[in-house]
């Protein structure tokens, strides 16, 4: 019997932006570069400007109220945002606005879209986004921290490579998504390399023993002082999942 059903989509990102010359930037280098090309992920990019109705292809007006600077119409923005979603054959995708005032993101996070069909990214740009058009698509907002930036293209290509390296087959040996910054609660260890002596500096000698017991425990060590003197946030809760444990 032949099969007739159609072939499963790759998990697939949609950067909404002004610039998709701005794509795909780091995402087309390296191992997520690679992954694209042996067909593990897709990148597609939406130009916003095609859903504009002005002559000149205009997609911003002045702030209600008044103000500096001018903001992101609701109509175009939610023309390209809708067209984008009706033609997805690959299940609902979560729609996330790149912003300053966005909750941070977290691994965590990054493991729940990674574990989905893809997500639809909104790059921002000028003021913001019309609320409205926030509000009534659901928009998820998120930011890559706080700083501002001149747009979203930026923090979206760092939130769609940290999902796609999570992607079955993307990075050569899993473990290396595993033992990293914020698995776990706790920021990563140190790493070393030859030479032995760099500078008068040497690796530290627990790592040469071959001891795997010793090197995993001076590992945990070094984590939990790292993370307890830069993010106190993250030890606290790691202390708090440390004690429900028991």
């Amino acid at each position: 019997m032949t099969d007739t059903s159609a072939p499963s989509l790759p998990w697939t990102a949609t950067a909404l932006t002004l610039f998709p010359e701005a794509f795909p930037g780091p995402l087309g280098v390296s191992l997520i570069g690679a992954a694209a090309n042996r067909g593990l992920w897709a990148l597609e990019t939406v130009d916003i400007r095609d859903f504009s109705r002005h002559k000149h292809r205009s997609v911003d007006d002045t702030p209600a109220g008044g103000g500096a600077g001018m903001v992101l119409r609701p109509d175009v923005a939610a023309e390209a945002i809708d067209t984008v979603q009706s033609r997805w054959q690959g299940g609902k995708r979560p729609l996330i606005y790149l912003t300053p005032r966005g909750r941070p993101l977290s691994q965590s996070r990054v493991r729940e879209w990674a574990a989905g069909s893809g997500v639809v990214v909104f790059c921002g740009r000028f003021e913001g986004l019309d609320q409205r058009v926030i509000d009534s698509r659901g928009m998820e907002e998120v930011s890559v921290g706080d700083a501002v930036l001149a747009g979203g293209e930026g923090p979206a290509q760092v939130l769609i490579e940290a999902c796609v390296r999570l992607l079955p087959g993307v990075l050569g040996d899993p473990a290396s998504a595993e033992d990293e910054s914020f698995e776990g609660d706790l920021l990563e260890y140190p790493h070393y390399t030859r030479p032995r002596v760099f500078e008068d500096e040497e690796i530290p000698e627990v790592l040469l023993s071959g001891h795997h017991g010793r090197i995993e425990a001076w590992r945990r060590e070094q984590a939990e002082e790292i993370t307890k003197a830069r993010r106190p946030d993250l030890w606290a809760r790691y202390v708090a999942r440390k004690e429900n444990a028991r």
